[in-house]
């Protein structure tokens, strides 16, 4: 028998959007980042920020606001130390959205992936054709509306009712009420199996799958079991000129070359182009690149 092997290995890529004007990574180390949301600033842990800090201690105490992590993913409690507003409006770009200290250490917007709303609008606009996009675990909705607002009819999918009320509150703030998406509450696997039974079918996927997640009823989300399913599974509601994927993974332990061949099995036989890499952020302190979640994107052109 003989082996077969591969005459490439894909370049993985650092991305990063550098058009921020309401959002600063200002200093990380010692287990934790400092940041900028519009006039607040807030610490956050980062267990990757294994340097040390570049910014005084003085600094990092007039944060506005610390996130004390419990033993629990993602749990834990905010300590304020100045007083904010329980909720506060930051754009980019013209999108404008909701930001709020939440249960979780979470603030409304993941910044990193401001790079992937500049491409999946720019591979919008260039195809001149109407173009289905479906947001898949769309959280507040930051994808859908730049999708939406380069034209596409979007269909966005989250478990979460309160994720889903905030990104209508986020398209009406961007002015994008008249816009064509669909805002539905709903296990995501379950809804691309009937998706494929129904024979939908969409140019654009967008995937934020989260390490581990319940639906609406209770269905059981784990990553690396559940992923390969809902690929394969979302490869049936392509449409026959698909546009673009993209996937991007947080909190998993995995390098961005398992979620690149994943995808590339799932487009075998599509003709385009296959990226992966990392979203990172670069800190205003000391010019370092801090990784915040791995990314593979697939494109027609």
């Amino acid at each position: 028998m003989t082996d077969l092997k591969r005459n490439t290995h894909p370049q993985l890529e650092l991305l990063q959007s550098t058009d921020w004007v309401d959002y600063e990574l200002l200093d990380s180390g010692a287990g934790a980042r400092l940041e900028r949301f519009g006039p607040y600033i807030f610490e956050r842990p980062e267990h990757q920020a294994v340097w040390q800090r570049s910014f005084s201690e003085a600094r990092w105490q007039s944060a506005h606001a610390t996130f004390q992590p419990t033993g629990e993913e993602s749990g834990g409690r905010w300590q304020f130390r100045q007083p904010i507003n329980p909720t506060w409006v930051m754009q980019y770009k013209g999108l404008k959205f909701q930001a709020q200290a939440s249960a979780s250490r979470h603030l409304g917007v993941f910044p990193e992936q401001a790079a992937h709303w500049d491409w999946i609008e720019e591979h919008i606009q260039a195809a001149n054709r109407p173009v289905r996009v479906l947001n898949l675990f769309g959280y507040t909705g930051l994808a859908s509306l730049a999708a939406a607002r380069a034209g596409a009819s979007v269909t966005h999918v989250d478990a979460s009712k309160k994720s889903l009320a905030w990104a209508r509150q986020n398209q009406e703030l961007s002015g994008l009420g008249d816009r064509p998406i669909r805002w539905l509450v709903d296990d995501a696997y379950k809804f691309v199996r009937r998706e494929a039974r129904r024979g939908t079918h969409y140019e654009g996927l967008i995937l934020d799958p989260p390490k581990f997640g319940r639906g609406p009823e209770g269905q059981v989300w784990e990553f690396f079991e559940s992923l390969p399913d809902l690929l394969q599974t979302c490869r049936a509601l392509l449409s026959r000129q698909p546009l673009f994927i993209v996937l991007t993974a947080y909190a998993i332990r995995a390098s961005a070359l398992s979620i690149y061949y994943a995808v590339e099995e799932m487009t075998a036989g599509l003709d385009g182009s296959l990226t992966a890499g990392e979203l990172v952020l670069t800190e205003r302190s000391a010019g370092r690149l801090l990784s915040m979640a791995i990314y593979t994107r697939w494109s027609a052109t």
